[in-house]
């Protein structure tokens, strides 16, 4: 693939020019996209805009959490102000804790308590470093709480007994007296946190412990009988079952089919965009066939909703099980030099490009996609924020998730997408993705990514039977592909105001610059 020039201006000017004299790739037919604006019906729901914090590398130590007796970085009990202040302005709805493959070695009770008094753990799973446990319950529920964000509690059951895991829900959400709530209270914390979404074990096919569908689905029926709820809010205990692994339908099959719909609220999928599980690639230095293979990866997200919603269709055709995403994101090799368990990568414009169209997917299957995780939130796998010392930055990822949440809590607006596509060999994907919404105050916003490595694409909006008057924009891109943010040059890529749009009567104009994610407020 031909790089690009570096600075915007350079960018857009070189853009111009290939396209006036032809030396590169002919202008594509335009995209037609037309937004339904007469079938409102679903709600994006905010917590498809999940994270996920597992007590691996540098997410939790390092990450979230310095200690308190850190004089270098500001913080409140250890955990740093500047990530609290930049997940605050992603209004993040949820946050996954402690695994991921470790929470099925984690004993919650080796967690509170005097921190000096609390054992150290292994992490077998990544890295096979020493922790101390100083990051535990109490650490995690006060960090969402700062947060503004709801909790979301991994239980053990692979390592771990029923007693345990009831013990821990007792524990949060109990407000009466009980020996759990006593101890809570002499461990400093007089009120329950009445944590909501619970997790019945994490991959359970795999590193939860190589259970087959039909054992998990009985441990599932187990463990879910005495995860109670005991806050009496409304909507209860919401409990999530450890779900597929991509395309392993017949996993949601034996779920669907064999739990009762009075113990399940909630069936989970993990899905990452990786190019090959031996070989996965470099962060920054791909080639276009990388990054086409990723994209590819990324995209059948799509493929694998609809038939993992067409089984749960046939079990729960009022769709009232939700289909919980809580593993997602890209997954290459790790930064050279670092340590292979701790999963640090860096984050480019092909992360974005990931995000922006996996985002895409959910909003338009937001009837069975009602919660998701990207993994993970810090210095892990395709991380929004990453730290080195007393220094922290933001991703690519991070700016796509800020850009769109505008759509959190909004009406879906079905959309109907005919698009060129872009290729690379014999190859081919669709090179326009596109959602859109209305949120409460009357306001439409459309989200449109275009993947095409090398063109610019020309799209055609129409917008039947409105009445709209203006179009602003936001757009994110970058003079190549693998341009990243360095703690040297944090600010590379970031939103930019977006004037390229032209509305006139029901149809809106706009040209899709390469590998770029546009979002359109009309009003």
């Amino acid at each position: 693939m031909k790089h690009l020039p570096r600075t915007r201006a350079a960018f857009y000017a070189a853009l111009i020019a290939t396209l006036l004299t032809g030396h590169a790739f002919a202008q594509p037919p335009a995209t037609t996209i037309t937004v339904r604006l007469d079938q409102a019906r679903d709600t994006i729901s905010k917590h498809i805009y999940g994270h996920f914090a597992e007590h691996l590398g540098r997410c939790i130590y390092g990450g979230f959490y310095v200690g308190e007796d850190n004089r270098k970085i500001p913080h409140t009990n250890g955990v740093r102000n500047d990530v609290v202040e930049a997940l605050r302005q992603l209004q993040i709805p949820n946050l996954r804790w402690p695994g991921g493959c470790f929470a099925d070695t984690y004993h919650w009770k080796d967690g509170i308590g005097p921190k000096q008094q609390r054992p150290s753990i292994v992490n077998t799973w990544w890295g096979g470093v020493t922790e101390n446990n100083s990051f535990g319950t109490h650490d995690f529920l006060n960090l969402c709480e700062l947060l503004g964000t709801e909790p979301y509690l991994a239980g053990n059951i692979g390592s771990g007994q029923v007693q345990e895991l009831a013990d821990w829900v007792q524990y949060v959400n109990f407000g009466g007296e009980s020996p759990m709530s006593a101890l809570r209270k002499e461990n400093g914390r007089d009120q329950p946190w009445n944590v909501k979404y619970w997790g019945i074990g994490n991959e359970a096919w795999g590193c939860g412990g190589n259970m087959t569908a039909d054992y998990y689905a009985n441990e599932y029926r187990k463990y879910a009988t005495f995860v109670r709820d005991w806050t009496n809010n409304k909507g209860g205990i919401f409990r999530i079952a450890s779900g597929a692994s991509s395309d392993d339908y017949n996993w949601t099959e034996v779920l669907m089919k064999n739990i009762p719909k009075s113990l399940l609220e909630g069936v989970a999928l993990h899905h990452y965009a990786v190019i090959d599980w031996e070989k996965k690639g470099p962060s920054t230095t791909f080639s276009e066939s990388q990054y086409f293979t990723t994209m590819q990866r990324a995209l059948r997200m799509e493929e694998l909703i609809r038939k993992h919603s067409a089984v749960m269709d046939k079990y729960d055709p009022a769709k009232k099980v939700a289909l919980v995403v809580d593993e997602w994101g890209g997954w290459y090799e790790v930064e050279p030099g670092t340590n292979p368990g701790f999963l640090f990568q860096q984050n480019t414009m092909r992360d974005a490009m990931i995000a922006g169209t996996t985002l895409n997917i959910f909003h338009n299957h937001c009837d069975r996609v009602r919660m998701a995780n990207l993994a993970q939130a810090v210095n892990v796998l395709q991380a929004v924020i990453l730290t080195q010392e007393e220094k922290m930055m933001l991703t690519p990822t991070y700016h796509v998730m800020e850009m769109y949440k505008v759509h959190q809590g909004a009406v879906l607006l079905p959309v109907e997408v005919q698009t060129p596509a872009y290729g690379v060999g014999n190859e081919k994907l669709p090179a326009v993705s596109a959602s859109a919404s209305r949120d409460r105050n009357g306001r439409l916003h459309v989200s449109l990514v275009n993947i095409d490595a090398a063109r610019a694409h020309p799209v055609a909006l129409a917008l039947p039977a409105s009445k709209l008057k203006t179009v602003t924009g936001r757009i994110l891109t970058a003079a190549r592909l693998q341009d990243h943010n360095t703690f040297e040059t944090p600010d590379r890529i970031k939103p930019a105001i977006f004037k390229g749009a032209t509305l006139r009567g029901e149809k809106l104009t706009l040209q899709l610059p390469p590998f770029s994610v546009v979002v359109l407020e009309l009003q």
